[in-house]
């Protein structure tokens, strides 16, 4: 706030008990995939996906932001279940344009990229072939070299998400389009007033 800041907002966060929160959202993924949806068995790291026990994260939680892929039918009526009495606001991950016209090679380093796949084909690109990449990867120049060669001789454009782009040298950017997607509220107006009226409460004390 020294820095003239009136709001933070902050990804990652929630097993912080450093940090004092105005409020606290917890995202979970919405999408029905294998034994690893929503919370895999429950079990807390390294045994299992969890950081902490689900009660115990719920518990400090303000509300609950479900989100969805774009083309995915809706909430599971089990999901909603686990997380009480909480408030849940529904958001789907949008295209904010639509993917680069002609044929395009598209790599993703996100936790699972198979998503941007999959994202691109609903949105209609004509994809040649996609890279994924473990989360947070470390682009290698020769990855990035035989990218843009599969990409050349498909007479291809080379395409990426906006945050792998953001991480990306300013030499490759330049050879590099990103595709940008948003999270769209099913209730736009009700998440507003949440985050609106925790504001206003925040600057009453």
């Amino acid at each position: 706030m020294a820095a003239g800041a009136g709001c933070i907002v902050m990804d990652d966060g929630h097993q912080n008990p450093s940090l004092k929160k105005t409020l606290s959202l917890v995202v979970v993924d919405g999408e029905t995939r294998g034994d690893e949806w929503p919370f895999g068995d429950g079990s807390v790291f390294p045994s299992g996906p969890m950081r902490e026990k689900l009660r115990h994260g719920l518990a400090r939680a303000d509300a609950v932001v479900v989100l969805l892929p774009a083309d995915a039918p809706g909430v599971d009526p089990e999901l909603l279940e686990a997380f009480g009495d909480l408030p849940v606001h529904v958001a789907r991950l949008m295209p904010a344009a639509p993917p680069p016209k002609g044929p395009i090679v598209a790599f993703a380093g996100i936790a699972k990229p198979w998503k941007v796949e999959r994202a691109l084909d609903a949105a209609g690109a004509e994809l040649i072939d996609f890279a994924p990449f473990p989360d947070h990867a470390a682009f290698r120049e020769g990855d990035l070299a035989f990218l843009a060669d599969r990409a050349e001789r498909s007479h291809a454009r080379l395409v990426t998400t906006e945050k792998d782009w953001f991480r990306l040298s300013p030499e490759w950017r330049a050879r590099v389009l990103s595709w940008p997607v948003k999270a769209t509220f099913e209730d736009e107006a009700g998440f507003q007033r949440l985050l609106l009226g925790a504001l206003r409460a925040h600057s009453a004390r």
